[in-house]
């Protein structure tokens, strides 16, 4: 049994942007010796936090819920007609398998959604299920899209606060987030998962792959390389985010700041899940930075194209189902 978890909550509305990046700090900062110089007031370590008043509308983001259990409980020869094409559309049960290093040999026990950027040359490739059937669904997807990347955009000026860098690093200076690439990610879990010897998972043990994430309820292993693991079921906080950094934030900040394990273990009954993955643009080279570096403390991880990492996580996710 799991123990129960209540993470720290960031309030995105704070005028004290210094206090809040602090904060921020504190969550995130790995805790174990490091030579860079970045100051912990009191490191909790937990890599998750609660973010509040983070201005997504309760009732577009209620709206979303409704739209997606209606698209999850199409036919589905239906909802293949939107099979995944460039990742982006529909993924039946089983298509995932998040832990290639996992025994049972079927894939993880859910369903998924993915929508990419509504603009640019990412744009035309992102598939909508017909009007006739589900008549407001691209205008409610399309709406908090554009509100979930506003908040996370939000909270990258504070990510670089926290990591000593200006607040606009990562838009401006540094340009990974000019433009973003978000993609908005609708998970749906049966509620019945058949008999089998095996263990079965929603979500099979996982790090995020890309930069921040905003979602719904999981699962927390703190310390991913200690053995046995120890997970800790998080609570839910009703209109708050939960945020965690993904596997390049971790490589972006010479390990500075953490990815955290998580997982999603079956409840017996539906769930509905929404995530939105920010991401820096497929062009934008990560590498070490500015602030996460000494000479006593070189770049772990070599450069590497964000599009080129992230594809390469997602082809291995597939390909192990």
């Amino acid at each position: 049994m799991a123990e129960s978890l209540s993470l720290p909550l960031i309030d995105l509305s704070s005028s004290d942007r210094i206090s809040t990046a602090t904060c921020i700090r504190q969550v995130l900062f790995l805790c174990f010796h490091h030579p860079i110089p970045i100051p912990v007031p009191a490191c909790m370590d937990y890599g998750f936090f609660y973010l509040i008043n983070h201005g997504v509308d309760d009732q577009l983001l209620e709206n979303v819920f409704d739209e997606s259990t209606k698209f999850f409980s199409l036919p589905l020869e239906e909802k293949m007609k939107l099979a995944l094409k460039g990742n982006l559309g529909f993924a039946p049960l089983h298509a995932e398998n998040l832990d290639p290093s996992s025994t049972t040999s079927k894939g993880d026990s859910k369903e998924t959604f993915h929508i990419g950027p509504l603009q640019g040359n990412e744009g035309h490739l992102n598939q909508w299920p017909s009007e006739d059937l589900l008549p407001s669904w691209r205008f409610v997807m399309d709406k908090y899209y554009k509100q979930v990347l506003s908040t996370g955009k939000k909270l990258s000026s504070l990510i670089a606060l926290a990591l000593n860098l200006n607040d606009d690093f990562f838009e401006k200076a540094g340009g990974a987030l000019n433009p973003p690439f978000g993609v908005l990610r609708l998970l749906h879990y049966p509620g019945e998962m058949g008999v089998s010897d095996e263990v079965v998972y929603g979500a099979s043990a996982h790090s995020d792959y890309g930069m921040i994430t905003l979602l719904a309820t999981d699962s927390v292993c703190r310390e991913k390389l200690k053995q046995p693991q120890i997970w800790e079921d998080v609570n839910h906080v009703k209109g708050a985010f939960i945020v965690n950094l993904g596997d390049m934030m971790e490589r972006w900040s010479n390990c500075l700041f953490r990815s955290t394990l998580h997982r999603v273990m079956p409840i017996g009954k539906e769930r509905y899940s929404i995530a939105f993955f920010l991401e820096p643009n497929k062009d934008y080279v990560v590498e070490c930075l500015p602030s996460c570096y000494s000479e006593s403390c070189p770049p772990r991880f070599p450069p590497i194209r964000s599009g080129d990492y992230i594809k390469d996580r997602i082809t291995a996710t597939y390909s192990a189902s």
